[in-house]
């Protein structure tokens, strides 16, 4: 007795062949990244630190974050007992650096993705689409890279309020111009292919287009962004805490080091209370940069030195 196989579908083997596709892009785009020795280190360094940030509740517990629990002396230096010494009201340094790790990068990655949205989606339906929308979308654009983003942070906080939540929708705001501007060129690149002019020639409509052959061309160049774009929110969170602007009801690495500043940390000499906070920021905006560059190399072979 035999047994037939029913053949596949015309539509399932097309699926297929592209997920094979996706999968040796990727192979190629690893092997790539692999062969950059600041992007493996810089990635290293990141999967470290991100690791501290989600092991903090099993490293330390959140009762060291409370001030009526809070053991140590004021602003005592590193000791054995507090590898970090001690803030103003006797909580450690090192518990407050790694519970912070958890919402500067929390805020940091989700700001980021929210203005990669905004950008890509502006970018690409504004190349697509040119017309009034292409320039009226590019002058939005351009509007919002000429403003100071620490100056119009500041202001928008003022207005509405300190919170986590109007934190990450005031950063995304004040950085999705610069991916947009980024991604619009690549889509004006990709309309003159062959490949979408057949399309087009097929009857493919606006949305096919955009998410079934732009999109995916322009996906590398948003990774790459996204990567350089995360420090950058990072930091304008850290700035904003420590300008005051933060949650007060959170602990971030920019509210450390406002607290340190109001608590005259620097005129008590009280080091290791700014350095831990101070060189966290530091590394995490490293790593990002390292990955950023690493990428940009990768998704761009004249960077390697081969021909494009």
């Amino acid at each position: 007795m035999t047994t037939s196989t029913t053949p596949a579908s015309p539509k399932a083997a097309r699926r297929r062949l592209a997920w094979a596709r996706r999968r040796q892009s990727f192979a190629r785009s690893w092997a790539a990244y692999r062969a950059q020795r600041t992007g493996m280190i810089g990635l290293v360094l990141l999967g470290a630190i991100v690791v501290l940030a989600l092991a903090a509740p099993v490293l330390i517990d959140e009762s060291a974050l409370s001030v009526t629990q809070a053991t140590g002396g004021r602003m005592a230096p590193p000791s054995a007992e507090f590898p970090l010494g001690t803030d103003e009201v006797g909580r450690s340094i090192l518990a407050l650096t790694l519970w912070g790790s958890r919402l500067s990068l929390l805020i940091g990655l989700t700001a980021t993705v929210v203005a990669i949205v905004i950008g890509t989606t502006v970018g690409v339906t504004s190349g697509h689409v040119g017309g009034w929308y292409g320039w009226f979308a590019l002058r939005i654009s351009d509007w919002f890279m000429v403003l100071p983003s620490l100056v119009v942070a500041i202001a928008l906080l003022a207005v509405l309020g300190r919170s986590m939540g109007t934190t990450i929708v005031v950063i995304a705001l004040v950085s999705w111009s610069g991916t947009t501007r980024l991604v619009r060129a690549q889509t004006l690149t990709v309309q003159s292919r062959p490949y979408l002019e057949r399309a087009r020639a097929l009857g493919a409509g606006h949305w096919h287009q955009m998410t079934k052959h732009i999109l995916p061309n322009v996906l590398p160049l948003v990774l790459a962004s996204a990567t350089l774009l995360v420090p950058s929110a990072i930091l304008m969170e850290s700035s904003l805490a420590w300008l005051g602007l933060g949650d007060p009801n959170v602990v971030s690495w920019g509210s450390i080091l406002n607290r340190a500043s109001d608590n005259g940390a620097v005129s008590a000499h009280a080091w290791w209370y700014l350095l831990p906070p101070g060189l966290a920021i530091l590394l995490v905006v490293l790593a990002f940069m390292m990955c950023g560059r690493a990428l940009e190399a990768v998704f761009n072979p004249r960077l390697r030195g081969e021909p494009s």
